[in-house]
């Protein structure tokens, strides 16, 4: 019998953060659990990402309304992964934002990406029977760049290069060099990579280092308040993914089967990574993305409910 995945230990509610980046960006935190980023102008306040349900997403809600009573006017989802967009029901938002790749990876995925991402974790799904039925389907999409302005504010939101997916969204607010990330960056939190682009994921950080933020907000992890840390956390996303793949296609290359790299990539990882949150239950499905990539397979194969547990069967069974 195989043990639950890493997650279902993982009940302990988190201590959130709302921290203020200027008078207009905010990060709502909470201890390596999924971030939303909060933009507000003199109009109108713009949400980037929801949380998982809209019961979670009234945390959010009461901390915008601690600090304006403006309109929630637009969510911006950074990419399609259901811990990030089945709150937006609570917001009332006007417009949902996406990528046109999100969008396609919703129609083509989402909702297998719901029941798997449920089943992985319960903690991130309380309350799961508030989700409204269907799926989170944006009513704005584009390609490559748009601009909203919130009232004497751009917002600039841009697709940089694939990574954590093909659909990866930022927003950026260029006069306060303030960088809304999405999970393209992780900071102490272990990138979870189970839909990624290995051999891409650096080259779209680097496309991010050359904005020269001086604030950011990370998909998990504390908020980054100097362009110290800043680096720190694109570094350390960048690293993270190159040692995992390097290690995986190395060992395609030597021949080894799935489970043998998988058991030297962890623990070749583990002294490097393993204080960092949910690197347990990340490993088995970033190893299984990265033999996929190192064997052949470009685009990541759907993750079902059965195939999550199939695999974490064969990677972490006895």
């Amino acid at each position: 019998m195989s043990k639950q995945f890493a997650s279902h230990a993982d009940l302990e509610d988190k201590v959130v953060s709302f921290d203020k980046l200027s008078d207009n960006a905010y990060a709502y935190t909470a201890e390596g659990d999924p971030n939303t980023g909060v933009i507000i102008g003199d109009d109108a306040v713009m949400v980037i990402d929801t949380q998982a349900t809209p019961v979670m997403a009234q945390g959010v809600i009461d901390r915008i309304r601690e600090v304006t009573d403006k309109p929630i006017k637009y969510i911006l989802l950074s990419h399609y992964h259901a811990v990030r967009v089945f709150g937006a029901a609570a917001y009332k938002a006007q417009e949902i934002i996406a990528s046109r790749d999100t969008y396609d990876l919703i129609v083509e995925r989402g909702e297998q990406d719901k029941a798997s991402e449920i089943g992985r974790f319960p903690r991130l799904f309380r309350n799961v029977e508030s989700i409204p039925p269907g799926l989170t389907w944006p009513s704005i999409t584009f390609e490559g760049e748009m601009t909203v302005n919130l009232g004497n504010l751009e917002v600039q939101i841009l697709q940089v290069g694939r990574g954590h997916t093909k659909g990866d969204t930022i927003a950026w607010l260029p006069e306060q060099k303030i960088l809304f990330a999405g999970d393209l960056v992780e900071y102490q939190s272990t990138p979870y990579a189970g839909d990624c682009y290995f051999r891409e994921w650096p080259h779209t950080l680097d496309t991010l280092a050359e904005f020269n933020a001086e604030k950011m907000v990370p998909g998990r992890g504390p908020s980054l308040q100097s362009a110290e840390e800043v680096r720190k956390g694109l570094a350390g996303t960048r690293a993270f993914v190159t040692d995992l793949y390097t290690s995986v296609n190395n060992g395609v290359a030597a021949g080894k089967d799935l489970k043998t790299i998988y058991r030297e990539t962890y623990d070749f990882m583990k002294p490097r990574y393993a204080q960092w949150v949910i690197f347990d239950h990340c490993m088995p499905f970033d190893v299984s993305r990265a033999y996929d990539e190192a064997t052949g397979y470009d685009d990541p194969r759907i993750w079902t409910a059965e195939r999550d547990l199939e695999m974490w069967k064969q990677l972490e069974g006895n």
